[in-house]
């Protein structure tokens, strides 16, 4: 099996951005759902980072605060800086669970995955570990390209939190990055049947389905979510792939 080695870096990002963009229920658990700026347009994202910036500048000891501009500013790029805020915010509250979480994203979106995993290995408890401590980890073994590892903590983080959308989402993604297009579906069918399913997580469906081959179908699962012009771009970037991987595989048999 042939692995779509040039999309990974694509794939890489959608785990991070999957993380835990839903709400916990009362029943799961009384944590604060992780913020999610990564499906928004341009424009909008840059509007909410200006809002948030001016926000965490009024009042940077807030941690809820704190956590939502660096979501921000990772979703426009600036993962170093993420970092940073929530360095601040680590000094703050080093044994809250929410700001370590949120300060493992923004290292694993940096690169920095060993100390990621480090962060989540003192935040996860063994008799009661919190699933999005799991959800992140998992997405930095991904990224790592220990997909088998990584789908074991999705699979326990389920048993914590069933139906939570985004744990199938990056198990899809996993799959994806292993090039099991067909697992990739699956999983991903299931999250957007699930409450709470994201713009983002549909558009990783259609991406998959878009890889197997089947573009009106994935077009048709754009349409249902982006303007005409952003679903001509990205079914062009799907046949982009599609091409590069067809001449990979040529390379690959001469």
């Amino acid at each position: 099996m042939t692995t779509l080695t040039h999309f990974i870096k694509p794939l890489r990002s959608l785990l991070l951005a999957g993380v835990a963009v839903v709400a916990i229920s009362a029943c799961a658990s009384n944590r604060m759902p992780s913020p999610d700026y990564s499906g928004m347009a341009a424009g909008q994202s840059q509007q909410t980072l200006g809002e948030l910036t001016a926000r965490y500048k009024n009042n940077p000891k807030d941690k809820g605060v704190a956590i939502q501009y660096a979501a921000a500013l990772r979703a426009v790029g600036q993962s170093q800086q993420a970092v940073a805020v929530l360095e601040i915010s680590m000094s703050q509250y080093p044994r809250d669970a929410d700001v370590n979480v949120a300060y493992a994203k923004a290292l694993t979106a940096e690169g920095r995955f060993e100390q990621s995993l480090q962060v989540l290995d003192n935040v996860i408890r063994p008799e009661a570990p919190d699933w999005n401590a799991l959800l992140v980890k998992g997405a930095t073994l991904d990224q790592l390209g220990r997909n088998a590892e990584a789908r074991v903590l999705y699979t326990q983080a389920l048993v914590f939190a069933p139906g939570e959308a985004s744990i199938e989402a990056n198990m899809g993604l996993s799959y994806a990055m292993t090039s099991e297009l067909p697992a990739a579906e699956q999983h991903l069918r299931r999250a957007v049947q699930m409450q709470g399913a994201t713009s983002r997580i549909r558009q990783n469906l259609a991406l998959v389905v878009g890889l197997q081959g089947r573009f009106d179908e994935c077009r048709a699962l754009y349409a249902a979510e982006l303007p005409p012009e952003q679903v001509d771009s990205n079914m062009a970037y799907v046949r982009s792939l599609l091409t590069q991987q067809n001449r990979w595989d040529m390379i690959a048999k001469s």
